[in-house]
């Protein structure tokens, strides 16, 4: 397929980006998206990954046509396929997306994070929408190559912190930029997961023959299949595939303060735990993070937790084994999923939250679907959440140095630190590379 003809196709995918472009920045397009190619006016979606997490976004979209299906694991696309008969199967990808460019608008990529930058730049240069799950990328660098490629192929992005369209998110966010607790100059963050340890098994075992192996290791160096070591749940304590508690958790937890306080990108970075394995991750970590200010908006220290370094107390409160601590210089507020609670208690007895001005959410999937359709904006575009996921990695590369770093964020670079470099990009095995 030529460039012009992909040009030609995909010409209601730019309308719409720059239509989403324009309202983000609160600017009237002026522009009518046109129909997307269904028929019956649904998307036609094609999954990357069909089970477990991946099984949740598939039924967030099976509201449009789900098409094409992929999977390394033959059991679990067998079963997606009973719920989708009529869908085009794969195992590979990187097939998926060169066989269905030009019939499908869009992608769900929900598979082991070293896998979401080969998968998602390829459907995004192909003009397709794309939903990936967090973190977006496995490395600093791919979440700015991903982000840029949204941008520059105008589609519509989406991350999936699922989270981010619950209630309680909006509220927390109002309170904070009202002012309730003051200028906001310290948060404290963190989960009581523990994703780490363990050594690399010394022998190997043929995959099932239901498995695709290699293709499950993707751009990762060749390493053989160990039962219950890797796929399907276990990938998240090894380097190579997946980034511990701070890369499964920290873009849930982190969105509060990152919406909440228009956080960026950091300035510097330093970790600390136990010693570096070079396989796998700790199995507790502490990382600050110093973000400058933000016009009127006072410089910011987030310092993230999780594993057996979590805290039990914070700003003077005993604290649960999950959460937020937004400090100011007038009181505190604790967080979570569900609920918030402001501190000190008698200060605020009584406590009316200011009016609502950021709307009820229709759903995380279903803005992403809408911003497939008409070119609106979504809340967790590549964007907001690339800028989320370097910030989130950044603090394995600190800890992995063991360097506090001075981050240069234009330029992805630790000023002080050559050897960060190995752990901002990575390496890949021919025919998987991110560029």
């Amino acid at each position: 397929m030529t460039r012009q003809n992909q040009f030609n196709r995909r010409q209601f995918v730019k309308t719409t980006a720059l239509g989403a472009a324009a309202l983000s920045a609160g600017v009237h397009s002026g522009i009518a998206a046109e129909e997307d190619k269904s028929a019956n006016g649904k998307l036609q979606i094609g999954c990357i990954g069909t089970a477990n997490r991946a099984a949740a976004d598939v039924a967030g979209v099976k509201g449009e046509d789900i098409v094409a299906l992929c999977d390394i694991d033959k059991k679990y696309l067998d079963r997606a396929q009973k719920q989708f008969p009529s869908a085009r199967v794969y195992a590979d990808y990187r097939e998926l997306i060169a066989a269905e460019s030009d019939k499908i608008d869009a992608v769900t990529v929900a598979v082991a994070d070293h896998n979401h930058a080969p998968a998602s730049l390829l459907a995004i240069q192909a003009g397709l929408h794309c939903y990936c799950e967090k973190p977006l990328t496995h490395t600093v660098h791919e979440a700015r190559v991903i982000a840029e490629a949204a941008k520059k192929y105008g589609v519509a992005t989406q991350l999936g912190t699922q989270i981010h369209a619950g209630n309680n998110y909006r509220r927390v966010v109002e309170i904070i930029q009202s002012g309730a607790i003051g200028d906001v100059t310290e948060v404290h963050v963190w989960v009581g997961k523990g994703w780490g340890g363990g050594d690399r098994p010394e022998n190997g075992v043929a995959p099932p023959a239901h498995l695709s192996w290699d293709l499950w290791l993707g751009p990762a160096p060749e390493r053989p299949y160990a039962a219950g070591r890797y796929h399907p749940a276990q990938w998240r304590r090894w380097w190579d595939f997946g980034q511990g508690t701070l890369g499964d958790m920290a873009c849930h937890y982190m969105d509060l303060p990152f919406w909440a306080l228009q956080l960026r990108r950091p300035i510097h970075c330093v970790a600390e735990g136990p010693d570096v394995h070079p396989e796998t991750c700790p199995l507790g970590l502490k990382v600050t993070y110093q973000f400058p200010a933000r016009g009127d908006l006072k410089p910011v220290e987030l310092t993230w937790y999780d594993g057996n370094m979590i805290p039990k107390e914070v700003a003077g409160e005993r604290v649960p084994g999950s959460g937020v601590m937004f400090i100011g210089n007038e009181g505190h507020m604790y967080a979570d999923y569900g609920k918030y609670r402001l501190f000190p208690s008698d200060k605020y007895k009584g406590f009316e939250p200011p009016p609502q001005s950021i709307p009820a959410s229709i759903g995380h999937h279903a803005e992403w679907i809408k911003a497939c359709k008409d070119g609106s904006p979504t809340t967790c575009n590549f964007d907001y959440s690339g800028a989320l996921s370097e910030t989130v990695l950044l603090g394995n590369v600190a800890f992995r140095t063991g360097e506090a770093l001075e981050w240069d964020a234009e330029n992805l670079k630790a000023t002080n630190c050559p050897s960060a470099d190995q752990y901002i990009r990575k390496e890949y095995r021919k025919g998987w590379e991110v560029a």
